[in-house]
């Protein structure tokens, strides 16, 4: 298979606010390094060697997250970087990238991957694209599912259909339906019933096929894009970008474009042991604990008759001790420390909410 026209696209803009306080504007999430020496950026980049070269590489983000990025990986051309102006969703994400493709190499054909997932087994998903690209030479939108290991209520799920075929060695099934966070009860039916995956977020297509189902299913965005792929390669591309883009309507790939595609696959991973980071908690799927569950992610501290808990010392001050406890998050970032309940780290952002409300700019 002749691999040229096919590229990799990294989102890589968000901020990460529910692994405050260690994730902030001057260290976004995808550059916290929580495993190993790299960080979650570089290790997104990692896994694509031997599939990509770094000149194939996009990755969508911020202007000010554009030198910290690039410093993180020098190897990407700076060419490669293609600003969003402001969050407006990943709908527009993938937009923009599709025009970037097209003008670049039409006919291009990309996977829509992101900056900050853990993914234990980085030759299974070089698989994994292998088989997707060839799925999408045929029109298909084709989305990679993560076979369930418990009944999570925090992820998306993909109702499998009929196979389709096989490629790479890889069953592909048509997509049936995208179901959104069930509730624990529905969770535990859907990963017993054989029936359904995890929704990973990465999928992959032509960006001339993924721009035909903007059109068709969110007819104003796909106006946009063509205002701004017109100024595309001209000096006025910024300008354009400036004016264009703060009129777009937010909204998710899965939302708008996901739910109701038409020709839609998936292919489920065997093993592939991903993790999105999607919080502290998160980290209990992906890190193996001691004897007692516990994690250290950096520090020295002393946990007596603690089981279950996660601690990151990142000062570099004093010491952390705890006795007695279990299930806490304790997270030391230097100027700021996080204590809470580890079943509650889902909210960790509302403590950014709070601290944007009340004025604590210096910690955010």
């Amino acid at each position: 298979m002749n691999y040229d026209q096919y590229y990799a696209v990294i989102m890589a803009g968000g901020s990460g606010t529910r692994l405050w306080p260690l994730s902030r504007k001057g260290q976004p999430k995808q550059t916290l390094t929580l495993t190993g020496k790299r960080s979650l950026f570089q290790c997104a980049v990692d896994r694509l060697q031997g599939l990509f070269p770094f000149e194939r590489i996009l990755v969508v983000t911020i202007a000010d997250q554009v030198e910290l990025l690039s410093r993180e990986c020098p190897e990407i051309p700076l060419d490669n970087f293609i600003i969003e102006p402001m969050p407006r969703g990943t709908a527009s994400v993938v937009g923009l990238a599709a025009v970037a493709l097209n003008a670049r190499q039409p006919g291009a054909t990309m996977a829509i991957l992101t900056a900050d997932h853990l993914m234990k087994n980085a030759e299974h998903l070089r698989q994994l694209l292998r088989s997707a690209f060839a799925v999408a030479q045929q029109n298909a939108l084709v989305t990679l599912g993560i076979t369930p290991g418990y009944p999570a209520t925090g992820y998306g799920y993909i109702q499998k259909g009929m196979q389709v075929g096989t490629f790479e060695g890889l069953n592909v099934f048509e997509v049936k339906k995208f179901k959104e966070k069930p509730h624990e009860d529905q969770a535990r039916l859907m990963i017993v019933d054989g029936e359904h995956v995890w929704n990973s977020g990465m999928f992959i297509w032509r960006a001339d096929t993924v721009m035909n189902e903007i059109k068709r299913q969110m007819p104003d965005l796909f106006h946009k894009l063509g205002e701004i792929a017109e100024h595309w390669t001209q000096p006025t591309r910024e300008q354009t970008l400036g004016t264009v883009w703060p009129t777009i309507q937010p909204q998710s790939i899965d939302y708008g474009i996901m739910e109701n595609a038409q020709n839609v696959a998936v292919i489920p991973s065997i093993d592939l042991g991903w993790n999105d980071v999607g919080s502290w908690e998160s980290l209990f799927d992906s890190i193996e604990g001691d004897d007692a569950g516990n994690i250290v992610l950096r520090g020295d501290p002393i946990l007596l008759d603690t089981q279950g808990t996660l601690v990151c010392d990142d000062s570099s001050k004093g010491l952390i001790v705890t006795l007695g406890v279990e299930d806490l998050i304790i997270i030391d970032s230097g100027d700021a420390i996080l204590i809470c309940d580890r079943k509650q780290s889902q909210r960790v952002r509302e403590v950014v909410d709070y601290l944007k409300a009340h004025g604590y700019e210096d910690y955010l």
